[in-house]
């Protein structure tokens, strides 16, 4: 889903903390899964808000590389050897365009050592070019791509119409998320497939939203997304940062995730883009991003915040 704000007050910081070392916890209404998700909407701006969102477009800045993963031992090594490859001190901040157009439709461009990268998904297919690789070829999604991608939110994200989307929803309960008290929401899709939201119990607006699980080093890991700093955009609200951690079951090397940030620079609300843009990529022939994007200041119910 694509993003909200966030308000924290000091004064609740504060008297929270005091509650906590005097032994006492907070208490929240005690609400159904159908009353947490209409106060998630109407925090986000409202059903008729996000129904008149068709288009969505976001540019800023993705972290990438680094070395504050965990180094992983390599399957087939003797003894399990723990191998790092080469990466910078610091991870690189790589800028990148983000196009989502209903029903699931989206495309990522991304700029690495003057190069573009590309994942582009038409709501069925996708492909990817990964130049940065020496993959100079536009490849499909593969099988667990593909299967990933399905299950993927639509722009205005889980909750919202979420009855429409086919997704049945229930309270699994109340869990402590960054030291905010959250109602987690177990979500069953159309597809079957289960996952968990969790929502701020004072905000009422997304802090976690269960991920596409990641294979590295040969096992699955369990991934969540972050949301902070959400900001009003047009009518609705947005998170400018999302954070998402890989976990690991047991420490790695005094470590037991792997965190990368995107920070969101700025957001327009339907911007005109151009269909192609969520087509098979043409080398040498598709436009650009930064190129469909030259018309969007004519559009009269674009609004960009910065």
């Amino acid at each position: 889903m694509i993003r909200r704000n966030l308000l924290i007050h000091s004064f609740v910081a504060v008297a929270m903390t005091v509650m906590a070392a005097a032994g006492t916890t907070t208490t929240h209404p005690t609400l159904s899964a159908e009353e947490i998700v209409k106060k998630n909407v109407a925090a986000r701006g409202g059903l008729q808000a996000w129904r008149a969102i068709q288009t969505l477009s976001m540019s800023g800045k993705m972290q990438a590389g680094g070395n504050n993963r965990p180094v992983l031992p390599v399957p087939g090594t003797a003894g399990g050897a723990k191998v790092a490859p080469p990466r910078p001190t610091a991870q690189a901040e790589l800028p990148f365009v983000l196009d989502l157009k209903r029903p699931l439709k989206m495309r990522v461009e991304l700029q690495f050592a003057g190069k573009t990268a590309l994942q582009v998904y038409d709501g069925t297919n996708g492909w990817k070019l990964r130049p940065f690789l020496n993959r100079n070829d536009v490849e499909p999604y593969t099988a667990e791509e593909a299967k990933a991608a399905l299950t993927q939110s639509e722009l205005d994200g889980e909750l919202v119409d979420y009855q429409a989307k086919g997704t049945k929803i229930e309270l699994a309960g109340m869990e402590k998320i960054e030291d905010k008290d959250t109602y987690n929401l177990k979500l069953t899709l159309k597809n079957g497939q289960e996952k968990h939201v969790w929502v701020d119990a004072d905000t009422f607006l997304e802090a976690r939203v269960e991920g596409t699980p990641r294979r590295l080093d040969g096992t699955i890991h369990p991934v969540y997304v972050y949301y902070r700093d959400y900001r009003q955009v047009h009518d609705v609200k947005v998170p400018f940062t999302l954070e998402t951690k890989v976990q690991f079951s047991k420490p790695v090397a005094g470590s037991t995730q792997i965190s990368e940030k995107i920070t969101i620079d700025s957001v327009e609300v339907n911007p005109k883009l151009d269909e192609s843009l969520f087509t098979k990529p043409q080398l040498n022939a598709a436009p650009s991003a930064s190129q469909a994007h030259a018309s969007i200041q004519q559009a009269p119910t674009t609004t960009r915040l910065q």
